[in-house]
């Protein structure tokens, strides 16, 4: 097995990732790439945009409430004050690092609105291709910094930790060889777990494995069954979904009914800009019911489209719709995981040496629901902070022991998790249904030694997150239980859990292997 140390391991090379490795100033830095550099992460899929309050109207004071307003009670006020905060200064640290921001014909940055945002502050890059300029400014800039090594299409998947630190990971590279990488500090930027999904937006690399990795390494997480599924995924039959931006809404696109009616003005006073979770609902019950529903822009953008929002202008196409005089077909779709490790103000996880952050990180900003184009945002404040913190506890390399990973098998049964995700933990939810998923996975998890070690990661994810979902007994933000429709104000705290917590609570039902019998031989928890 080949080894290599460094002062810094980071796993995922996403916005969060590469911002965090360009901070590091003076240590040794090796990132993990599941991917090519820019090809594997969300970030690089991003189309609405980076929030920050740049208008000469506005403030980070007004951001950091509409960020309250919309975690629906549980964000947490100081994480959420950081990023609304020290926002405009990461928005300039992003153009010295040679981000090209749209900007109006006197040279001013263009700022929109999105969905639940009192002023106009979302910033884009090229239209709807801000995260693709993004992780192309911080992709050049760290090829400018020679301490920093990246090695691309390497895939992390056990983390190695050694009288209760973190000290590093194993890992695959681009030929499926063994590494072992130590490091005196490692940060998981792994991203997300939109790719556990039948229907998601986000690559398939996003599929919470770093979370796995850091729960079996005895990690805290935490609001892990709060998971945002965007209203508007284009529905064309492409997997994963490409993306009608939320700025099309902004900018005036309606929703239609398959009679071509516009619906969303008598769900919420705000309409099409509603949050999320109240679009998502409202057009995931017609296509339940067997409608189709419509993005209808024609009027609000019309000829301007491919000059305005070239990236689904290029999705349509390529599908063959042409949206300056069609409605595009929408449907819900796995977007982005409020939840994640367990993380304090500087990023620092419950573990000792290790951090998060982006994605794979739960800061606790967004609460039970995200506002509108704050993802990069806190991905690019956090990663500078955890930088920060990393430089001022000086990490360097210990001295190891000769730790061996796991051993594991060859099955992956990541399209039948994801059918079962989607049905069981996607918009609306039920005990039946979550009881029903618990039960095939712990089915699976049965079969010890059979599974990928990729697969077997999703398997921990998946359950972490469908317990969670058991566990809060109300509906509020991306957590809708058709059986507790209420949002319960005695609830209105955040639920931070254990792998050992998780496995604790599934000995304690009667719970059986039978899908078919799920719903009989489960008994329901106290």
């Amino acid at each position: 097995m080949e080894q290599i140390s460094t002062d810094v391991l980071i796993i995922g090379a996403g916005a969060a990732g590469l911002v965090c490795a360009l901070e590091l100033e003076g240590l040794d830095v090796c990132v993990v790439a599941k991917a090519p550099l820019g090809e594997g992460s969300s970030s690089a899929w991003a189309q609405g945009g980076i929030a920050a309050a740049m208008g000469e109207d506005d403030h980070p004071e007004h951001h950091l409430k509409d960020t309250l307003d919309v975690g629906v009670e549980l964000s947490c006020k100081d994480a959420a004050r950081v990023i609304t905060h020290e926002g405009p200064e990461l928005i300039e640290a992003l153009i010295q690092w040679g981000m090209n921001f749209d900007r109006c014909d006197v040279g001013k940055l263009r700022l929109g609105r999105e969905a639940a945002h009192s002023f106009r502050r979302i910033l884009h890059a090229n239209g709807d291709s801000t995260g693709k300029e993004l992780m192309r400014a911080l992709g050049q800039a760290l090829m400018r910094t020679p301490q920093i090594n990246v090695l691309e299409n390497c895939h992390a998947y056990e983390l190695i930790v050694e009288n209760a630190r973190v000290k590093g990971a194993f890992a695959k590279d681009a030929l499926g060889n063994d590494l072992q990488i130590t490091a005196g500090a490692v940060v998981m930027a792994t991203g997300g777990v939109g790719g556990l999904f039948g229907y998601t937006t986000n690559p398939q690399t996003a599929c919470g494995e770093g979370l796995a990795m850091a729960a079996r390494a005895g990690a805290r997480l935490a609001d892990m069954e709060f998971v945002q599924f965007h209203p508007t995924a284009i529905d064309v039959g492409i997997k994963p979904m490409p993306l009608a931006t939320e700025a099309l809404r902004g900018e005036g696109a309606e929703l239609l009914d398959s009679r071509g009616v516009r619906f969303m003005p008598a769900i919420h006073d705000d309409a099409e800009l509603a949050p999320r979770d109240v679009v998502a609902r409202a057009i995931w019950r017609r296509t339940k019911a067997g409608e189709k529903v419509y993005l209808d822009a024609t009027k609000a953008v019309g000829a301007a489209f491919p000059d305005r929002f070239p990236t689904v202008w290029g999705y349509c196409r390529n599908s063959g719709l042409d949206p300056r005089e069609e409605a595009i077909p929408v449907t819900p779709a796995a977007h982005y995981h409020m939840g994640g490790i367990d993380v304090d103000l500087d990023g620092r996880s419950s573990l000792f040496g290790l951090w998060a952050v982006g994605e794979a990180a739960c800061t606790g900003v967004h609460g039970a629901n995200r506002l509108a184009s704050n993802s990069l945002l806190e991905a690019i404040v956090f990663g500078r902070r955890v930088a920060k913190d990393i430089l001022m506890k000086n990490y360097k390399d210990p001295i190891y022991t000769d730790p061996q990973p796991t051993s594991s098998g060859t099955r992956d049964l990541s399209q039948p998790l994801a059918d079962l995700l989607y049905k069981a933990c996607g918009v609306e939810r039920s005990e039946s249904g979550l009881y029903e998923a618990l039960a095939q996975i712990v089915d699976w998890q049965d079969q010890k030694g059979s599974f990928t070690p990729s697969f077997a990661n999703k398997l921990i994810v998946a359950k972490m997150i469908i317990v969670s979902a058991l566990e809060r007994r109300e509906s509020r933000g991306g957590h809708f239980r058709n059986d507790y429709p209420q949002t319960d104000p005695k609830q209105a705290r955040r639920h931070k859990i254990t792998l050992r917590e998780t496995d604790a609570f599934i000995r304690g039902l009667n719970l059986g292997t039978d899908i078919q019998g799920a719903e009989k031989s489960c008994q329901k928890p106290a």
